[in-house]
């Protein structure tokens, strides 16, 4: 992605959170509502189902594939898949942002959009970055909205000032946000530039 979509999916998710009222959530608080915001500010259900191609539309899937989650915008509804949910806890927020992504970015364009795992958070997968597929641009958008929507950069990088020198800093900063592992390390390298963060203007 260019520089300026990269701003713009920042300036669109930090605009999620402005507009989100302050009853659900006050701007300060870690880690981010974000089932509270998708239901009660978006009118999106999420559902945890066994078998994701149910799904109205469900693309045939290769041999070993397996969906993360989904977008159903006409019924107004995200599915995540159950059995993730209950190996990789954390992973379920992450895929929630990812599908919210799509509503607030994509909804236009299609009225499902079915997420293959490996699309969602591909950093789950264990493999190197140079050793994956690139991602098509409406997932790597809908990973790059989650990640800005779950943890947000200014609140990363004064909670990453504020544990320099603590061994355990990383594991905190997942438990803080309550994001994976893996989501935690894209962010920083998105946002925390080597040697430290940028200086303050």
């Amino acid at each position: 992605m260019d520089e300026d979509r990269v701003h713009d999916l920042e300036r669109r998710a930090a605009q999620v959170l402005v507009d989100v009222p302050d009853y659900l959530w006050d701007g300060r608080s870690l880690p981010i509502p974000i089932e509270d915001i998708i239901d009660s500010h978006f009118a999106l259900q999420v559902r945890e189902v066994e078998d994701m191609t149910t799904a109205p539309g469900c693309p045939p899937l290769e041999p070993g594939q397996t969906i993360s989650g989904l977008l159903l915008a006409s019924r107004q509804e995200i599915w995540v898949n159950a059995e993730e949910v209950r190996r990789w806890p954390r992973r379920r927020r992450f895929t929630i942002g990812h599908e919210l992504g799509h509503w607030v970015l994509h909804r236009d364009e299609q009225t499902s959009l079915f997420c293959r795992h490996g699309s969602v958070d591909p950093d789950e997968q264990g493999k190197k970055r140079d050793q994956r597929p690139p991602l098509p641009e409406t997932e790597q958008e809908a990973n790059h909205f989650a990640a800005a929507l779950l943890i947000p950069w200014p609140m990363l990088e004064s909670r990453y000032e504020a544990l320099a020198g603590d061994p355990d800093r990383f594991p905190k900063l997942c438990g803080i946000f309550g994001v994976s592992g893996p989501a935690m390390s894209r962010r920083l390298r998105q946002v925390i530039p080597p040697g430290g963060p940028r200086p303050r203007s």
